[in-house]
């Protein structure tokens, strides 16, 4: 890693150490959290939100780590909750991050010295475009970043530590929430919303600097385990079903216009995630997501069909079907509640943005709390190409997102 500049602000300085935290989940585990090295993070923030003077700061059983920021303000004011995850995404690995530093980047493509076959390129990558001047944090090619959502983290921290050390900043109660395993689904399953004891919340899980999502997809997880017909292949012929054959004809019966790579905006899609097997048994795990409920679950009725009717062919084997709800489209909710969003396009605008909102092509924690009852839209963090050794984050985009968070724990307050 490069030795951190003099000018890396303290979001960069906790983002650098962060990173290098080993928090992976992982979705065949089922514990909570799934990987117990996301504790090793969880216990490094208490610590950290000690020394800043957050005295009740503490990580449950679970991994959850839980904080208050008092109130310094006469008024009553809305508790609000600021809440980032600690878990990175299992579709690549976080292990022994080291981050590169592209100081004040001048344009064009971005090698990664550990990979060099791996490049951001900046045609592919157009929120490089509003880069020029910044330092961009990258890994080495061999890992992802983090970013998602330790830059959310790190943001928050800093967000905290200058609350505390600055008290002409009139705020109410605000507290603090890091989750474990957002990236498989479980994120808020052991969160205690009762000892959270907030009104209002902000996942910072978003990614352009300037943006706010109060929309997310409504998702499903859908398993099916398939048993095949296993007999010695010198005897097999009108006996054997292979239960991988059967698994991969109904990946191939997929429609490819509902697949991730050929839909956008809001449109839906159906994505294998796992595919496994052997002669005997095999497994395929999907997720389903559109905006629109009734369409998900048409999604899935016509998922249904194709397994039932490749299934047809094969007599003597067997399958089940299970769907497993993982979140909901939080817009309805969210719409009851306006001041969550304006609040944050103000805050936004007082920080020099043009405040961006829209949908998520995915979904946060604030999706399982919104629907929960905690009103939970989403604010950017500043990461870019998730989930992949491309992901990248700025340096200035951060401490954008930090003043963002102050300035939004400053509007409750005036608006009390």
């Amino acid at each position: 890693m490069n030795t951190p500049h003099p000018r890396i602000s303290t979001v960069t300085e906790r983002f650098l150490r962060y990173v290098a935290i080993d928090t992976q989940s992982d979705p065949s585990s089922s514990a909570q959290p799934s990987t117990e090295k996301q504790k090793d993070l969880g216990r490094l923030l208490v610590e950290e939100l000690l020394a800043i003077g957050i005295d009740d700061a503490h990580m449950d059983e679970h991994g959850n780590v839980y904080a208050t920021v008092p109130a310094n303000s006469d008024k009553v004011v809305p508790v609000i909750c600021f809440c980032a995850h600690v878990d990175t995404a299992p579709d690549f690995t976080g292990k022994g991050v080291k981050p590169q530093i592209v100081e004040d980047y001048k344009g064009g493509d971005i090698v990664l010295p550990g990979d060099p076959s791996r490049v951001i390129k900046a045609a592919d990558h157009p929120a490089l475009a509003d880069q020029t001047g910044n330092d961009i944090i990258t890994t080495d090619g061999t890992t992802l970043l983090g970013a998602d959502d330790k830059a959310g983290v790190a943001e928050i921290m800093a967000a905290a530590q200058i609350l505390i050390q600055n008290p002409d900043i009139k705020h109410g109660k605000i507290r603090i929430l890091f989750t474990t395993d957002e990236e498989i689904g479980r994120g808020v399953d052991k969160v205690d919303l009762g000892k959270l004891g907030a009104e209002f919340a902000y996942t910072m899980d978003g990614s352009t600097a300037g943006s706010i999502e109060n929309e997310t997809f409504s998702a499903d997880r859908v398993d099916i385990e398939i048993t095949g017909v296993a007999i010695h292949p010198g005897f097999a012929k009108g006996r054997m079903e292979h239960a991988s054959r059967i698994a991969a004809a109904i990946v191939g019966r997929l429609p490819k216009e509902e697949a991730p790579e050929t839909t956008e905006g809001r449109e839906g899609f159906v994505h294998p995630t796992e595919l496994r097997g052997t002669m005997d048994h095999a497994f395929i795990g999907l997720i389903v997501r559109d905006f629109d409920e009734k369409e998900l679950v048409a999604r899935e009725a016509r998922l249904k069909a194709i397994v039932d009717d490749v299934m047809r062919a094969y007599p003597g084997s067997t399958c089940t079907f299970t769907v497993t709800e993982q979140y909901r489209n939080m817009k309805t909710v969210l719409d009851r509640h306006p001041q969550v969003v304006e609040n944050a396009v103000e805050a936004i605008r007082r920080c020099g943005m043009t405040p961006k909102q829209g949908s998520i092509r995915g979904g946060t924690d604030g999706s399982r709390l919104t629907l929960m009852g905690l009103p939970c839209p989403n604010i950017f963090a500043g990461g870019h190409a998730f989930h992949s050794p491309l992901e990248w984050v700025s340096r200035q985009d951060m401490e954008k997102a930090v003043a963002t968070i102050v300035e939004l724990a400053r509007i409750w307050e005036e608006r009390a």
